[in-house]
């Protein structure tokens, strides 16, 4: 054994003769051995005193375990062990819900909304239309109150926590807890983003777990600006409002820019239950909710006690319950019309449209105005507007009363009988046909097939040329004027002007008994105004998105010409003499040329007015949704009025300019009788002088709104560029001038296809009650 390395000398174990040890040593005395114990049990003596001795040190620390201290140690060493397992499960329900999850590496924003900005043509904005019903600001370009009060109310250490705030959990537990119910909530603002951003509203504790995880990951990818920002353009404010813009315009009808401290205070209080507490439902709820977020304000040092008095008066009552402004009236058009425009829209979008605010503004106060002076007494309950420059945009439009309690345009949707205001169709289809507003019928009793024709007042005036029956608005002789053109020709003219309806060929036509929009008949005026072009209403100039491009840009500048100057000259001066002298008299504007109709339905259903300036085409609906009849409302009178109040307002500030032609009439050669002023002989309509009397022509540029559409006067090739209106033709004479149908004159059969069915027009004196016609300067310069 000694070659693997062992020493060869034996030591034996000694167990007497050692020095002193310590107590902590471990060693056998002699007792101890188990022979000697086995005697000295046997023997039944007791310990020796070195056993005992150590015994008796061991019992104080076996007494060290029990009282107060011992127990704490125990509850101390058992939290710690159940913090360690209660982590364990933590992180064990984290790993398990995260593998449920996408992986990080998929995570993205997603995309907000499309929002549509409706502008109106200063730039300032309409209404914004889409999913959010707002766009989109920076925290530089929002007021910033709103920041600061959703911070003090809802996470008021966003700025220093990482994403969960252990402490206001903490808090949220014990508040809850004393209070016995849920009245605190411990998610932070980036928890928050987090489940509106990714997750379902469902409260379990996967979505729970799933929400910390991406508050954690929303931290880490974006600054604590970059949060708060899409938490504040994304959030739901109640009232089908994402967003603080949206929520802004739909409370207070303005933008979030220009929020002050007590509106921001109210927003951030809907924060908490945003439908309980909207200011459209519950204004006191939402007044009391907006007191607790100053004085959390002010607790936080954000303002001080004097902008917290401030502020408690600047807290707004009450919002409607719903959009209000007639811009909104506006924004459902557009976005009726967008599609067809632009396909879908698919990113944000700005829409500028030709709507001027002021006149929108103006349009709706004088529609108010009237309905709240005289609409009750006359049981009129509701009334349109819409307001038209010679090239069709659409200037100002008023769907109805109150947008908050009827979003259905009846300017635009909504289709009544014109009555009367159909009128200046017929007539203009009868002086191209070659009458003039100086031929004269027989205003008296008629009766075409069955129908009996009667006038308003129900009395008959003789003998009366054209523009005094339009003046007066007579309507056997507008009967006689459809019979004479032949329906068809009255509905060619009428669609060549921009009515769009089915128009039914009857003789009643001549009365307005088919249906069409307010806006499609005034459009139809324009041509009137413009010096004879066609005048397609028209609302979008243009969309582009937000960076810029355009997507759309209408073509509305090369309109056809659709009347010839010289009917166009005429038909301004017969309309002036329905406001000068006629039934329009309410709607004269001081200082002002101004042309226009008047229309009233069966028992007074419906009473419209439609004039112009040489600025303005503006028609006026009032009524009853339900078609039921006001008390003798008339065309020239409500209507007239709120027609008259509007105009007045967009005209303020204007240099009066006269309508196209002067609307004068000049004399007839023949007999001195006057006739339609046609343009001066320099081409320059309005001036007052009588020139050489030539027409006015596609080379010689008038001075009207007409003239200014984009030139197209201008240029060598604009004689060919659009289709002439018809030539005035020369009336079919039998030595007394111009003869009606024979089935009017005589009482025959119907000699015109479609005209419905042969009349009897007070016998044979309708004949003799037509003067001859008479040859103006035109037809002498023109060889006719």
């Amino acid at each position: 054994m000694a070659g693997r390395g062992r020493s060869g000398d034996r030591i034996e174990p000694s167990f007497s003769g050692r020095p002193a040890r310590d107590d902590d040593e471990f060693s056998l005395d002699a007792d101890d051995r188990i022979a000697g114990g086995r005697s000295q049990r046997r023997g039944g003596s007791k310990p020796p005193p070195q056993r005992a001795a150590r015994r008796r040190r061991r019992e104080p620390r076996e007494r060290e375990g029990g009282g107060f201290f011992g127990f704490l140690r125990r509850v101390i060493y058992w939290c710690v062990v159940l913090f360690i397992w209660a982590g364990i499960g933590v992180a064990g329900l984290v790993v398990y819900y995260g593998s449920r999850m996408p992986s990080a590496s998929t995570w993205a924003i997603p995309e907000r909304p499309p929002n549509v900005k409706i502008t109106a043509v200063d730039g300032s904005v309409i209404a914004n239309r889409g999913a959010t019903g707002g766009e989109a600001l920076s925290l530089e370009n929002m007021s910033p109150y709103i920041p600061e009060a959703v911070i003090a109310i809802e996470d008021r250490r966003f700025y220093s926590h990482f994403g969960v705030d252990p402490l206001g959990l903490g808090r949220a537990i014990v508040t809850n807890f004393t209070a016995g119910h849920m009245v605190q909530g411990g998610s932070t603002l980036t928890q928050q983003l987090a489940k509106n951003l990714f997750l379902s509203p469902d409260r379990t504790l996967e979505r729970k777990v799933q929400e910390v995880l991406l508050a954690l990951w929303l931290e880490q990818k974006y600054t604590k600006d970059q949060i708060l920002a899409m938490y504040l353009n994304r959030v739901f404010f109640g009232s089908n409002a994402y967003g603080v813009e949206a929520a802004s315009r739909r409370y207070f009808n303005k933008s979030a820019r220009d929020v002050n401290l007590g509106e921001a205070a109210v927003l951030a209080g809907l924060l908490k239950a945003p439908s309980r507490l909207s200011p459209a439902r519950d204004a006191d709820a939402a007044n009391a909710r907006a007191q607790l977020v100053l004085a959390a304000m002010r607790e936080q040092g954000f303002i001080t006690d004097s902008e917290v008095k401030t502020a408690m008066s600047q807290t707004p009552a009450s919002a409607k319950s719903y959009w209000s402004g007639a811009g909104h009236y506006v924004a459902d058009m557009v976005m009726d019309e967008l599609p067809g425009l632009i396909g879908d829209v698919k990113e944000d979008v700005i829409v500028d449209t030709t709507i001027d605010k002021s006149l929108e503004k103006k349009a709706e106060q004088s529609l108010v105005d009237v309905l709240d002076k005289e609409g009750g007494k006359l049981d009129a309950s509701q009334a349109a507007l819409v307001s038209i420059d010679g090239t069709g945009a659409i200037r100002a439009l008023v769907g109805g009363r109150d947008y908050a309690t009827s979003q259905f345009n009846r300017a635009v949707k909504a289709k009544r009988q014109p009555g009367s205001s159909f009128k200046p169709f017929v007539y203009a289809a009868a002086l191209e046909k070659g009458l003039t507003p100086y031929s004269v019928f027989n205003d008296a009793p008629i009766r075409i097939g069955d129908w009996t024709p009667e006038n308003y007042e129900k009395k008959y005036n003789g003998e009366v040329t054209l523009a005094t029956a339009l003046a007066k608005s007579l309507n056997t002789v507008a009967a006689q004027l459809v019979m004479y053109d032949g329906p068809d020709q009255v509905i060619k003219l009428a669609h060549r002007l921009g009515i769009e309806s089915e128009l039914q060929p009857n003789a009643s036509i001549a009365l307005g008994t088919s249906e069409v929009s307010l806006m499609e008949l005034t459009a139809s005026y324009a041509a009137f105004m413009n010096g004879g072009y066609k005048a397609t209403p028209h609302v979008i100039r243009r969309v582009t998105t937000a960076e810029g491009k355009v997507l759309y840009e209408n073509t509305y500048d090369s309109p056809p010409r659709v009347l010839s100057e010289q009917i166009v000259a005429e038909m301004d001066a017969m309309m002036m003499g329905v406001i000068d002298n006629g039934t329009g008299k309410s709607a004269k504007i001081p200082g002002w040329q101004a042309a226009g109709k008047t229309g009233t339905t069966q028992n007074s259903r419906d009473a419209l007015f439609v004039g112009f300036t040489s600025n303005l085409t503006t028609g006026v609906w009032f009524g009853n949704d339900d078609g039921k009849p006001m008390k003798k409302v008339t065309g020239g009178g409500l209507p007239a009025k709120a027609w008259k109040e509007f105009m007045i307002a967009a005209h303020k500030g204007l240099s009066p300019a006269p309508l196209f032609g002067n609307g004068q009439l000049i004399a007839d050669p023949n007999n001195g009788q006057p006739m339609a002023q046609a343009a001066p002989g320099d081409g320059q309509a309005g001036d007052g002088q009588l020139g050489s009397g030539q027409p006015m022509t596609a080379e010689a540029p008038p001075s009207t709104i007409g003239g200014i559409i984009s030139g197209v006067f201008g240029g060598d090739d604009n004689a060919n560029r659009y289709p002439q209106a018809p030539v005035r033709q020369q009336a079919a004479s039998s030595g007394n001038g111009p003869v009606p149908p024979a089935d009017i004159a005589e009482g025959g059969g119907s000699n015109y296809e479609g005209v419905v069915p042969p009349g009897d027009v007070g016998g044979a004196q309708t004949t003799s009650s037509v003067q001859p016609r008479r040859t103006t300067l035109l037809d002498l310069i023109m060889g006719q």
